[in-house]
């Protein structure tokens, strides 16, 4: 590497987040800012990193995508018997980070979590992509592999099992609902006087103050 990433500096540029101004749930600020990502970040403005942590407590972090939230919170998929779904089936809290440099803002949700419905996954898993459905068949995720040949191979097995039928969602995959009990806004400021406005949630009451960058 040619470029000494210590000297790499961006001084960030934002609107004001005053905690006076904002509203008393922060899921309305969070739609809000999410609308202004998807239109700035395209695609990516879903892209959560998700931290979740083991039985010994060591963390572990990964990318996943959001894909509904609501009041009673944040939903991503996932195989329920990856690294991730182990994690979460021993310790059930987990941390979202979302970062969006185009606005340089950022937002991070703790909180814990639960599974989704059998009904909600149903629904999620018929609106994906063909190919979608069948990769939550073919990817044992997380599981040791002997190459990509081992993947193609098995994609063609369940091509042809699945051949001019409906393909039914493994009993193996579905949702993950972050239950939110810290939402914390980050918009970049100037000579990195950022601000900061975090929610916390006691007896299902918002509260929310102002942290120092």
């Amino acid at each position: 590497m040619t470029r000494d990433i210590a000297d790499i500096r961006r001084d960030y540029e934002g609107g004001r987040l005053e905690e006076d101004q904002v509203p008393d749930q922060p899921l309305s600020l969070f739609d809000e800012w999410l609308a202004l990502a998807l239109e700035s970040e395209g695609d990516d403005g879903n892209v959560m990193t998700l931290a979740t942590a083991d039985s010994q407590g060591m963390p572990h972090a990964r990318v996943v995508l959001l894909k509904d939230f609501s009041e009673q919170g944040l939903v991503f998929y996932t195989n329920y018997q990856s690294h991730k779904g182990s994690e979460l089936a021993n310790v059930p809290h987990a941390a979202l980070v979302f970062w969006w440099p185009s606005l340089g803002r950022q937002v991070r949700v703790e909180g814990p979590v639960e599974q989704v419905s059998d009904a909600e996954s149903d629904a999620y898993f018929a609106s994906r992509p063909r190919a979608s459905q069948l990769g939550a068949w073919v990817a044992t995720q997380s599981v040791v592999i002997p190459g990509r040949n081992w993947l193609e191979e098995r994609e063609q097995r369940f091509q042809r099992a699945y051949e001019g039928q409906e393909i039914e969602r493994p009993g193996h995959w579905g949702g993950y609902r972050v239950v939110p009990e810290m939402i914390e806004f980050w918009q970049g400021q100037p000579s990195r006087l950022h601000d900061r406005i975090r929610y916390e949630r006691r007896a299902n009451t918002w509260s929310h103050f102002r942290l120092a960058p």
